[in-house]
């Protein structure tokens, strides 16, 4: 939920396409403290190529403000809307924004990713399993593909890397 004292927390700011660095600098401009992970990404036209800078997580920018001051953010042009659960915008853990920050602050290789948690069906999109699908689950810090025989209740399982994985969306 929101903080309802007025202490500022971090929100996931949903953003019209494309619009995300334009809401980072009208933002910032502001005042307002933001957060917009990028990386950069070859990009190919007919006569060229060209690194350029993409957000990590197309549509959203992440901004901290206290609750009583989101009108302030909402009428920042390119804001659609505060992300939350339900009918509701909730805030975002200060641990994860941390981690994303020590991520973006390290000199490692990064990428966005599937969000993929334990018992999500995913497929497996590369190598000897591609197009088998199944349930991810956690055995000794390792990931595995669990492949089930619903009508027999069986079920066999194999270690992946969840690099190899997507989730299958219904």
């Amino acid at each position: 939920m929101f903080d309802a004292n007025g202490l500022p927390r971090w929100y996931a700011l949903r953003t019209r396409s494309r619009h995300e660095k334009q809401v980072r600098d009208r933002l910032a401009s502001q005042g307002v403290e933001h957060l917009l992970p990028t990386i950069m990404r070859l990009s190919r036209w007919k006569d060229r190529k060209k690194e350029i800078e993409v957000p990590l997580f197309s549509g959203y920018c992440f901004t901290r403000f206290p609750w009583p001051k989101r009108t302030v953010v909402l009428k920042v042009f390119g804001v659609v809307d505060i992300v939350g659960g339900g009918s509701s915008p909730e805030a975002i853990p200060d641990d994860e924004i941390e981690a994303l920050k020590t991520l973006m602050a390290s000199k490692l290789p990064y990428d966005a990713h599937p969000y993929l948690h334990e018992g999500m069906a995913v497929e497996v999109k590369r190598g000897p399993l591609e197009g088998v699908r199944g349930i991810l689950v956690r055995k000794d810090k390792r990931h595995r593909l669990v492949i089930s025989v619903h009508l027999i209740q069986q079920a066999a399982a194999v270690e992946i890397d969840t690099a190899d994985v997507v989730p299958v969306s219904h």
